[in-house]
């Protein structure tokens, strides 16, 4: 408990003094400062993580990654899956929920970095806003990191799969990379309590761009739950 507590209060105040240094980044005109600095931000995180937290975070499966822009389309269990991935890729682009926006200084962040913010209600306003960021993602070699549930789920549990990550990759015709993880086990979604170990966040095979709505989804929500599943079978082994 004594841990889980320190996490809390060095989270949050890496998390603040993060948000003013970037919120003063995001005056740069261009977007490559701010960029680093939620770089930064996402590398401390998974270092607070495993140095007071004690979770160590096992990356698998990035030899399976394509050299060419691509979609990440991963499980979501856990509020450190995003410093996961914004650690893993420097200057990566993402969508985000509206919920976000209720923190000082970062809707503007968010503006600055072109991350798309949607609400979970979609919707054909949400769809025209997404199709404007998208025209803008098409001339970029940024990867895009999306959540294609829009919930997080515990442990062995899922939500229907939404029709935006399809949209995503017929129209912008790039390999979509799925990513399992068994994070939940360590940072449960519900607690600020932390239980020290190793956790998985596992790169999955590329789906390859041409697939239909009905096949790509299939395929995706498979792929992504059944090796979600396993890594939590293994980590409880």
């Amino acid at each position: 408990m004594v841990r889980s507590l320190l996490h809390f209060a060095v989270y949050w105040l890496i998390t603040i003094f993060a948000a003013i240094i970037c919120a003063l980044l995001a005056l740069w005109p261009s977007r490559a400062p701010l960029a680093v600095g939620l770089h930064l931000y996402g590398k401390a995180q998974v270092l607070v993580l495993y140095w007071i937290a004690g979770i160590r975070v096992e990356v698998r499966g990035r030899q399976r990654l394509p050299d060419e822009p691509l979609i990440i389309a991963a499980k979501h269990q856990s509020w450190g899956d995003g410093f996961v991935m914004v650690d893993q890729f420097p200057g990566l682009a993402f969508i985000a929920g509206d919920h976000l926006l209720k923190f000082p200084l970062v809707g503007w962040i968010l503006h600055r970095i072109g991350a798309i913010v949607l609400s979970n209600q979609g919707g054909a306003a949400e769809r025209e806003r997404m199709d404007k960021a998208l025209q803008g993602l098409k001339r970029s070699r940024r990867p895009l990191l999306i959540y294609p549930e829009g919930h997080l789920a515990a442990p062995g549990q899922s939500h229907r799969y939404r029709k935006g990550v399809f949209h995503l990759y017929d129209t912008l015709k790039r390999p979509c990379v799925p990513v399992a993880t068994n994070l939940g086990l360590s940072w449960d979604r519900r607690s600020f309590k932390k239980r020290p170990g190793r956790v998985t966040v596992e790169f999955l095979d590329p789906i390859g761009p041409g697939l239909s709505k009905e096949d790509f989804m299939a395929k995706l929500e498979t792929v992504i739950e059944a090796r979600t599943n396993a890594l939590i079978r293994e980590a409880r082994a």
